[in-house]
């Protein structure tokens, strides 16, 4: 029996978070209350509280919801990174990037980045960045990858370096979604532009 509790409680969960992402994405974050999505999931709105004290909560397990699956692919791409230092890093990155707009519109990241901003304390700023450091950790890994296979020099601070990368595909992201207009590949092309430099300055000699 208790599985089957367990089961039925994460199907529930799972409705209430499939209908924030259509609703939110549909009708935008500020407009969508609770007991819209409570009548979408399918649920009381009792039961919605208690799975989320707040709509912003709901938000942000949907960031968490995509963070989790990019980090899932991003795996792969660390265990096994294409040839080429620039190759392997921007097929982590472009993982991250074409997997952004898959459940959050542009306003609902700029609604949950404004969460995290506004009250960085709080469990949802603390989770954000959280989410956020683990996908530096993953770009760190990378470049320690790299550094093993001998494509990337091993003098390089990896972590140093790492967060550097981080900051900089993370800068363009923000850049992304203020822009209602920016398209995905100016995204993808922008950074193109800064990690080609960068990964020709670290690569060895042998990978030139």
């Amino acid at each position: 029996m208790a599985g089957l509790r367990e089961r039925q409680k994460a199907d529930r969960e799972r409705r209430i978070l499939r209908a924030a992402v259509t609703q939110f994405r549909a009708d935008g974050y500020h407009s969508v209350r609770i007991e819209d999505l409570a009548e979408m999931a399918e649920v009381s709105v009792g039961t919605v509280y208690n799975y989320y004290r707040t709509k912003g909560d709901i938000l942000i397990a949907v960031v968490a919801m995509e963070v989790e699956e990019v980090l899932a692919s991003g795996a792969a791409v660390v265990t096994d990174p294409p040839d080429g230092v620039c190759e392997a890093l921007l097929a982590l990155i472009f993982g991250y990037y074409d997997h952004s707009l898959e459940y959050l519109s542009k306003e609902m990241w700029r609604s949950a980045m404004a969460l995290s901003i506004e009250a960085p304390g709080t469990p949802n700023g603390r989770r954000y960045t959280e989410l956020d450091r683990r996908l530096a950790v993953q770009v760190t890994d990378l470049i320690r990858s790299l550094i093993a296979r001998g494509e990337v020099r091993d003098d390089v601070d990896a972590n140093a370096l790492g967060q550097i990368i981080f900051s900089a595909l993370n800068q363009m992201f923000i850049e992304f979604v203020k822009d209602d207009a920016m398209t995905l590949e100016a995204l993808r092309s922008g950074i193109a532009k800064q990690i080609g430099p960068l990964a020709r300055l670290i690569e060895t000699e042998t990978t030139r």
